[in-house]
């Protein structure tokens, strides 16, 4: 019903001058959904409280209101051209009375978990990237036929907001730091397994796609339909599940409208720098049931970030691991992607946070991942899944290997993870997996390297001598293929 109104919102956006990749596409599609939204929220509000004699106070002011400047209509309900603003104006409206206006939000909210701090945070980070005011209102009148009234809908837009964020991380850059491919974090909650009445925690969530796929799963059977739930359990799932941090603008933004888009009204996600908590000030309130995530690596913390924690390094990746492990509460379950040489590295820092995991946790599955999960990552990455508050005893192996080579035309589907999901129910050994016992692993480095035994053994290379034979055999075979031929004719 929406897929066509997107694409013609894309194709707005390509040809103006002020948007130049799909990391744009989807930040300036990301501030319009919300505004729509918005007004569809407070007209269904309104609507509510009108039903039962009450008056509704609206968040936006009525100067602001999305059916004043982007899509004022005639009683007819048609579309009012010679009221809506255009060209320099509506360029002028937005830059310099919209977006400060919305902007103040942040400082006249009572409290971070408010929709009203979640529109000033927004529109303190984003900026108006739009040029042309003709272009802009090309973009508002196609943008106010999409509705979020109900939830069929908003199920829709999330598809389609979920392919946009796709094509912003296959685009490269730095776009495929927000996204994770689904079928991989599908694959984690599966083995998770989450449950309504747990709380669910991602300190690095990018576009959310990890909280994201845990609502669908907890609110979604196989089959696509929705799982009937009780009043009280759906404002848990909602309000009460879900939480999330990061660091970077437009991620956060991108983050806030998925959640918004899977039914959370109100998500509960931080725009700070997760890193920046230091860890021994973390209470048994702060810690989550679940932890789900694939912080970033390869990056270099400061030195004042780094003394945050008991294990000093550079590497981004492994202070999010120690984050992650003083977040969990004991009895609490975590699968977290973090690049295979965390496995064997042999600095002090490596070895110790292994250590650190072994000793605290229960490293019971490690999932080796091919080369090319991660679109224009370059690098090869494990998932850690773990429990707090038991040491390790046996870690059980599974190598993924889907037989193709992996890329943006082969990318990673659920059917490749479905046997890993299937094996890790029992441990099960197969060629692609095995257990290795606490008591193998190296006391001193704790190497927890990939070393499949259980792979078939690839032919022995032959003998040069062997070649030479087999090759002259087939050309006398040639040879005398040939020579019948010729007698035929």
């Amino acid at each position: 019903m929406f897929e066509q109104t997107f694409k013609n919102i894309d194709d707005v956006l390509w040809k103006e001058a002020g948007c130049t990749t799909e990391l744009d596409y989807t930040e300036q599609t990301s501030w319009l959904l919300f505004l729509k939204y918005l007004d569809d929220l407070e007209d269904e509000r309104s609507s509510e409280a009108v039903l039962v004699g009450k008056r509704y106070n609206f968040i936006i002011d009525e100067k602001h209101h999305w059916s004043r400047w982007a899509a004022p209509k005639r009683d007819d309900g048609s579309f009012d051209h010679d009221t809506a603003l255009t060209g320099e104006d509506l360029i002028e409206y937005v830059d310099e009375e919209l977006f400060p206006y919305l902007k103040g939000f942040k400082q006249r909210a009572s409290s971070p978990d408010t929709i009203e701090y979640k529109i000033g945070e927004i529109f303190g980070e984003i900026k108006n990237k739009f040029t042309s005011g003709y272009s802009l209102r090309d973009a508002l009148e196609l943008m106010d036929q999409l509705h979020f009234r109900s939830q069929k809908e908003k199920h829709e837009l999330s598809h389609l907001y979920e392919a946009k964020i796709k094509n912003m991380g296959n685009a490269g850059r730095n776009g495929g730091e927000y996204y994770t491919p689904r079928p991989l974090i599908r694959a984690m909650i599966k083995v998770i397994k989450p449950s309504i009445g747990e709380t669910v925690y991602d300190g690095a969530c990018g576009s959310a796609g990890f909280l994201c796929e845990t609502h669908d799963y907890l609110r979604y059977a196989e089959d696509g339909k929705q799982t009937k739930l009780t009043t009280s359990k759906l404002n848990t799932l909602q309000k009460k599940t879900f939480y999330g941090r990061e660091k970077k603008s437009l991620a956060y933004v991108i983050a806030i409208m998925n959640l918004i888009l899977h039914g959370i009204d109100t998500p509960n996600i931080l725009h700070v720098n997760t890193l920046a908590d230091h860890s021994n000030d973390v209470q048994q309130k702060d810690r989550y049931d679940i932890i789900l995530a694939n912080p970033p690596f390869g990056g270099k913390e400061r030195k004042e970030i780094q003394q945050n924690f008991d294990i000093r390094t550079g590497e981004t990746a492994f202070l999010f691991l120690q984050h992650f492990i003083k977040y969990l509460k004991a009895g609490g379950r975590a699968a977290v992607v973090i690049k295979n040489t965390f496995l064997s590295n042999s600095d002090n820092a490596s070895k110790a946070l292994r250590q650190e995991l072994l000793e605290n946790c229960n490293l019971h599955t490690v999932l080796d991942c091919p080369g090319g999960t991660f679109l224009g990552a370059g690098v090869k990455t494990v998932v850690l899944f773990f429990e707090k508050g038991a040491p390790t005893r046996k870690v059980w192996y599974y190598q993924l290997d889907p037989g193709r080579n992996m890329g943006k035309t082969n990318p990673l589907n659920d059917d490749d993870l479905k046997e890993f999901v299937e094996l890790q129910a029992g441990f099960s050994d197969s060629e692609k997996s095995w257990s290795v016992d606490i008591n193998d692993v190296d006391a001193d480095s704790f190497d927890l390297s990939v070393k499949n035994p259980n792979a078939p053994e690839e032919a022995p290379l032959r003998e040069p001598k062997v070649i030479m034979e087999e090759m002259a055999r087939l050309d006398a075979e040639s040879a005398e293929i040939l020579e019948g031929i010729r007698g035929v004719l």
